[in-house]
């Protein structure tokens, strides 16, 4: 049977329904706790993070896959308490968002025990909590060339994917060359890999997305509702209609099934503001819309929210 790591235990594939598949809960830098500026109280989080999430069900949202990596604020029993208090299946994942966010000790730590770090978590389950990852994140560190650590963290993801059939997701798809090497290297097929954030503001021109799917990649248009548009937009928003267009691009080329779409938002972000008014129900109040719009049918967003996802995830025994 099909199955995918829910912090609430396994579910068959057919189970997920539309999944937001690059989504936090929380996510902040390591120290972020110790803010006294923007950090809000748990029970401020939870205020805040309830009602989208029932929102995201009400308009029909299965699955919230949240890549908050290690050091990052990932909190899977809360996960969990949010996961049977909304009734949207939450996957947690390992790894890292960068190989900047990992702290000292990670740092020292070789590849043999970050994959050990990994199957573990996907395995027998994060901390004591029981919940098994579905997911592994990694991610090339600022100055947009991977680091030593990247290397290391990408080398252990891939070792772990293949042992426990679990996909590996990236955050950022530049310096995709040393990526794809060690994956292949590794034997992790490209299929398995969701290189993401191809559609941002800063990195979107130096992102070889036609050289990534053609090698069979998946690919993630992952930052919608980061808008130039916005009042006070992030340093990687972007036009609306060019990231639109640049989606219509890709997917007339070829690549429909290789396509993975999602809102990169934050329920409660730590440490800092966020980005007010963006949520994960961008997927459902515009995307939608706009990709309708853009004449894309039923069929199509159906494989885009729903079996292009749980393709992805499904565990490859």
């Amino acid at each position: 049977m099909s199955r995918v790591n829910t912090v609430l235990g396994p579910i068959a594939a057919e189970e997920l329904g539309i999944v937001a598949i690059h989504e936090h809960i929380g996510y902040g830098m390591p120290g972020s706790e110790l803010d006294t500026k923007w950090w809000r109280t748990p029970e401020q989080r939870y205020a805040e993070t309830v009602p989208k999430l029932r929102k995201f069900h009400e308009y029909g949202g299965g699955t919230f896959v949240d890549v908050t990596g290690i050091c990052n604020g990932r909190d899977v029993d809360y996960y969990k308490s949010l996961s049977a208090k909304t009734g949207v299946h939450i996957v947690a994942c390992t790894g890292f968002v960068g190989g900047d966010t990992a702290l000292p000790f990670f740092e020292r730590a070789g590849v043999d025990y970050l994959t050990r770090q990994f199957v573990h978590e996907i395995t027998a389950g994060i901390g004591g909590t029981g919940a098994r990852a579905g997911i592994i994140k990694v991610g090339v560190s600022r100055g947009g060339r991977m680091t030593e650590l990247d290397r290391r963290i990408y080398r252990a993801a891939a070792r772990a994917a293949v042992t426990t059939g679990v996909p590996v997701l990236t955050h950022l798809a530049i310096d995709a060359e040393p990526a794809v090497a060690i994956f292949q290297e590794e034997g992790l097929p490209l299929d398995r890999v969701l290189f993401g954030h191809v559609d941002d503001g800063v990195n979107a021109s130096s992102t070889p997305w036609t050289w990534l799917a053609g090698l069979g990649a998946r690919i993630g248009f992952d930052t919608w509702g980061y808008e130039t548009e916005l009042a006070d937009p992030p340093f990687w928003a972007r036009p609306r209609q060019e990231r639109l267009d640049h989606f219509i691009e890709f997917t007339d080329a070829g690549f429909f099934d290789q396509a993975l779409v999602s809102a990169d938002a934050n329920c409660s972000p730590l440490g800092w503001p966020g980005v007010e008014g963006h949520t994960v129900n961008y997927i459902f109040e515009d995307l939608i819309p706009d990709l309708r719009g853009a004449g894309i049918d039923e069929a199509r967003i159906k494989r885009l929210f729903q079996d292009n996802p749980a393709d992805f995830l499904t565990i490859q025994d």
